[in-house]
């Protein structure tokens, strides 16, 4: 990847806040997940987006995706033009190898097929699963399918990548080497977001967001 890129990259929070069973236009039966939240998020950090289950902090990477519309304030994305979200529970083509999954994006970008492999086949490595290249997604273990689309999401090149929960199915061994790759992602120059509630993921990234802070 290349950083320079990426490094102009930034997504300003202004001032931000949302609710449940909001009426349009108003704040009618609002039951806020929080509010005022205003933040410069810039590229070559890793930001930990951390709080108790239900606080909103997969609302708030929606809000930042552009997916959802903030009830109060705005968000401003600049030169944040390539965006992934790894979720929570991976989703893949069942019958697709895990080797097809990793080569898409790369041929997407204008790859032949050998390059592509290799390229693929080299993350793949990185993330523990070369020796899975060949097998089915729906043959893979939770865990297996969550790191393959954490690499997939490498693989896309983002500017801002936003992942929830990626440690979430994994154990501690794996899990260290996942949040050593998403630190060395944000330090190439990406925006990197992650969700989490594992205390070592937080650790693991330069900043913090604690939704308890704007409840």
């Amino acid at each position: 990847m290349n950083a320079a890129n990426t490094m102009d990259a930034t997504v300003l929070l202004h001032d931000v806040g949302h609710a449940f069973h909001a009426s349009h236009g108003g704040h009618d039966g609002a039951d806020m997940l929080f509010h005022g939240l205003t933040r410069r998020l810039d590229a070559g950090h890793v930001y930990a987006l951390i709080g108790p289950s239900g606080s909103g902090k997969s609302t708030l990477l929606s809000i930042i995706a552009g997916w959802i519309t903030p009830l109060e304030g705005s968000v401003e994305r600049v030169h944040c033009e390539q965006l992934h979200w790894v979720q929570q529970n991976p989703h893949g083509v069942a019958y697709r190898s895990a080797l097809d999954h990793m080569t898409l994006p790369f041929i997407a970008r204008g790859e032949r097929r050998e390059a592509a492999n290799r390229h693929a086949l080299a993350l793949l490595a990185a993330f523990g699963l070369k020796s899975l290249a060949m097998r089915r997604f729906c043959d893979l273990s939770g865990g297996e399918a969550q790191r393959l689309m954490l690499a997939r999401g490498i693989a896309t090149a983002p500017q801002l990548l936003l992942v929830d929960e990626p440690t979430a199915q994994l154990d501690r061994h794996t899990a260290k080497e996942v949040n050593d790759h998403l630190h060395a992602l944000g330090r190439s120059g990406v925006i990197v977001v992650i969700a989490t509630h594992d205390p070592d993921t937080r650790d693991a990234c330069t900043d913090v967001i604690d939704l308890r802070d704007y409840q």
